[in-house]
């Protein structure tokens, strides 16, 4: 059995375990509130280059690009994939990163040929330590998710696709609900599904398109791939952090419960040793007093 001392000492560590708990979910908070704000000040550009697509699409019905599925597509050829897989640089966030992993290793399932590109040190180490190649590590990129790390990302996804080397792209992160709640996503980058943008109904233009309509919609389409890029990094990191403040306030929880349970432990001890104590100090009392009183007898029959 534990004594008194060493349940005090147990409940100390587990306040300073507390304490950082708290702290990692107060600055959790702190970066989930502020990369959400970057990325709503982005929003509205990227969704204005969505109308643009949609907008020339309505124009030219018969536009095709290298970036669109034609509409005579028949099924990916034999191409090797790619896909950029989103994690975090760290752990402590429940099943944040195994969720990413677990949807990447179901796109590999399909292809073995899959050449990844990984954000996040968690992602990396895990490929590495199963032998699965990584064709290209972002570092840093996970913790500080900017417009310029998503260009950098954009520019080599689109050299790979553009020479040839991959038949599809793929992006799998994680995707922030509105309820907090998160889930790992797998999406189609490369090439862009045709019907995401298509309204259907033909419309009239009412602008001149130069050099071409073609070449327009081809100079609009790596800005948008970035937009939804940094989208997924920002997104991602926000889950991560949402996740993280889940597990820290589970953390917080359990400590607390394990202080409770350890306080009422070193109460009743403590108990036990004060009436000890004050047994000892009665049967101590007590035996002084006989003591005096025989040799008050003894005194007396002299």
């Amino acid at each position: 059995m534990s004594n008194t001392k060493e349940i005090k000492d147990r409940i100390k560590s587990v306040k300073d375990t507390q304490k950082i708990a708290n702290a990692m979910y107060l600055i959790s908070s702190t970066k989930m509130r502020r990369a959400k704000a970057e990325l709503d000040g982005t929003r509205p550009y990227f969704s204005a280059l969505r109308r643009e697509i949609g907008r020339i699409f309505g124009y030219f019905d018969n536009i095709e690009s290298k970036y669109f599925y034609p509409k005579d597509y028949k099924g990916p050829t034999d191409k090797p994939d790619a896909c950029l897989v989103i994690t975090a640089d760290k752990g402590l966030s429940g099943a944040y990163n195994q969720n990413a992993i677990k949807e990447a290793e179901k796109l590999l399932e399909v292809n073995r040929e899959t050449k990844l590109f990984v954000v996040g040190e968690y992602g990396r180490q895990y490929f590495l330590r199963h032998s699965i190649p990584i064709e290209q590590s972002f570092l840093y990129t996970a913790q500080n998710p900017t417009m310029q790390r998503a260009r950098e990302i954009c520019a080599t996804l689109l050299e790979l696709y553009e020479s040839g080397q991959a038949d599809e792209i793929y992006i799998v992160y994680t995707d922030l609900k509105r309820d907090a709640g998160q889930s790992a996503e797998c999406t189609r980058l490369l090439p862009i599904p045709r019907e995401e943008f298509e309204t259907g109904k033909p419309q009239k233009s009412g602008y001149e398109f130069w050099p071409d309509a073609k070449r327009v919609l081809e100079s609009i389409v790596p800005a948008f791939l970035t937009g939804f890029i940094y989208s997924a990094l920002v997104d991602s990191f926000c889950s991560e952090q949402s996740a993280r403040m889940a597990a820290m306030s589970a953390s917080n929880d359990n400590a607390q419960e394990i202080i409770s349970r350890l306080s009422v432990e070193y109460n009743r001890l403590r108990q036990a040793d004060i009436t000890r104590e004050i047994t000892e100090v009665s049967a101590g009392a007590k035996a002084q007093s006989r003591k005096r009183k025989a040799r008050e007898e003894a005194d007396e029959h002299r």
